[in-house]
């Protein structure tokens, strides 16, 4: 498994992933709506990511998914960190390993002392790969989320440079 820059090769691995209502809610802040290519393509031509570092998850030569680093507080030293998976790459320990990696770069090329992340709390393979690549659960926001129609608690997670 590598972190690799994207190419227009990724795109439809991509979009499948965000167009994904199955897992809409881990994913985006925003309600679940169709995703079509043409408003993927346009989203991510208008906006390349902002401030955000993007890398796709690459397992055996084809990408299965992306990481980013984004929201940062330069003077805090702090940013957020979000990653999405093709269903087949999941459960094979592929997102640990990309955690591990873009935590890893988080901490020594961009100098950040802090990486947090929030994940709905029905996401429990999300939950233990966080925890295996070094997140502690610092606390939840209980019914935060509405999740395939209910209610879920958002965990709140994050991990120091310190503590590694």
């Amino acid at each position: 498994m590598t972190l690799r820059a994207r190419t227009d090769d990724d795109l439809d691995v991509l979009f499948g992933i965000a167009a994904d209502l199955d897992t809409w809610e881990e994913r985006n802040p925003q309600a679940p709506a169709p995703l079509t290519r043409e408003r993927f393509d346009a989203r991510r031509a208008a906006d390349p990511g902002g401030d955000a570092v993007e890398f796709v998850v690459d397992a055996d030569g084809r990408a299965v998914g992306a990481v980013s680093l984004f929201g940062f507080d330069l003077y805090a030293r702090h940013a957020e960190v979000g990653i999405s998976l093709a269903p087949e790459a999941r459960g094979r320990g592929i997102g640990t390993a990309a955690l591990v990696q873009v935590v890893e770069f988080g901490f020594t090329r961009r100098n950040l002392r802090r990486i947090h992340l929030q994940a709905i709390a029905s996401n429990v393979g999300g939950l233990r790969a966080y925890e295996k690549a070094g997140f502690v659960v610092e606390g939840r926001l209980r019914e935060h989320a509405w999740v395939r129609g209910g209610y879920e608690d958002v965990v709140l997670m994050g991990v120091l440079r310190s503590d590694r």
